[in-house]
């Protein structure tokens, strides 16, 4: 048994085809076969049922893979003891993080973090929670940017900052009339919420205590998985929307009139870096989370006074 047939059973589960995964391990298709095929001999049994399309684990197999992913953790620790004892951090961070933490985190620390670490090369993916949750899972990225809590029992997660909730609204909505609100205010008939699939659009139903799917306006229903995007059907259509506060940043002062606060204790989301349980780059990771926390405003380093709401 070696690494390397380690890493190609690993390869092939992840891909779920020994083609994608020969091309991930740059290796040939007929290479990769074979050291599988070595390392079924060396065990006495199959780890996967090639007659299925997509190919798929065995019920033993997948024991034997989840093991494989620990020892292959395991043995990449040797190399994270010899990058502990250099000065300078180097290397790949793969990072997946979400649409609505994104466009408001990642422009404001991503220069100051490659001036500070120019041996590491980081990777982004802007990915739905659960893509993140699946792709920490497979040991394809090191560490994901999301709202908690997950109650994952497999992921490690470190809170960063919980950033609070607010309303934005136009003219002609009841909110606009207001100096600081409450979710008993909120009429789901007028908020644009973001689509299926986006943990935000969870928070935002539970601030108003409204778990099941809305289509906001009666007459019109929109998919959209940007904040953004909601600002300006705000701006171009009336109605109002739930923000995350990062998102004030870069607005206009005729759209920050529009922004109500809430009432304490506020809405908000906990926004923490999550990896999994037996997770390496410990110090690229580290920095990362210190670069965050040296942008984000220090009302937002704690959750006193706030709601975190669940996803």
């Amino acid at each position: 048994m070696t690494i390397t047939q380690l890493e190609y059973v690993i390869a092939v589960d992840t891909y779920r085809s020994f083609v994608a995964a020969a091309n991930k391990c740059f290796v040939t298709q007929p290479t990769l076969s074979m050291q599988i095929q070595k390392l079924e001999d060396t065990l006495g049994v199959k780890l996967f049922d090639r007659s299925h399309q997509p190919v798929i684990p065995t019920e033993i197999g997948e024991e034997i893979i989840a093991q494989a992913r620990v020892l292959l953790a395991e043995s990449e620790k040797i190399k994270e003891i010899i990058s502990d004892r250099q000065k300078e951090l180097s290397g790949e961070l793969k990072v997946g993080i979400i649409p609505t933490v994104s466009p408001y985190i990642l422009p404001k620390i991503l220069n100051g973090f490659i001036q500070k670490y120019p041996a590491v090369k980081l990777i982004v993916w802007e990915q739905t929670t659960e893509q993140i949750i699946q792709q920490l899972k497979l040991g394809t990225i090191d560490c994901g940017i999301l709202s908690t809590p997950l109650h994952e029992s497999s992921l490690t997660e470190i809170p960063v900052f919980y950033e609070n909730f607010v309303a934005y609204a136009s003219k002609n909505s009841k909110l606009y009339k207001k100096k600081t609100i409450t979710p008993d205010d909120i009429d789901m008939e007028e908020i644009w919420v973001l689509n299926e699939g986006h943990c935000m659009r969870e928070q935002v139903l539970n601030i108003c205590q409204r778990r099941k799917a809305t289509k906001g306006f009666q007459h019109f229903e929109y998919n959209t998985g940007s904040v953004e995007t909601l600002k300006r059907m705000v701006d171009m259509n009336n109605g109002a929307t739930i923000l995350p506060e990062l998102a004030l940043a870069e607005m206009s002062d005729k759209q920050r009139d529009r922004v109500r606060y809430f009432k304490s204790p506020e809405p908000a989301r906990e926004v923490s870096i999550v990896m999994h349980r037996n997770f390496l780059k410990r110090r690229m990771i580290e920095a990362l989370k210190n670069e965050i926390l040296d942008f984000v405003p220090k009302r937002l380093r704690t959750k006193k006074k706030k709601e975190v709401m669940e996803i």
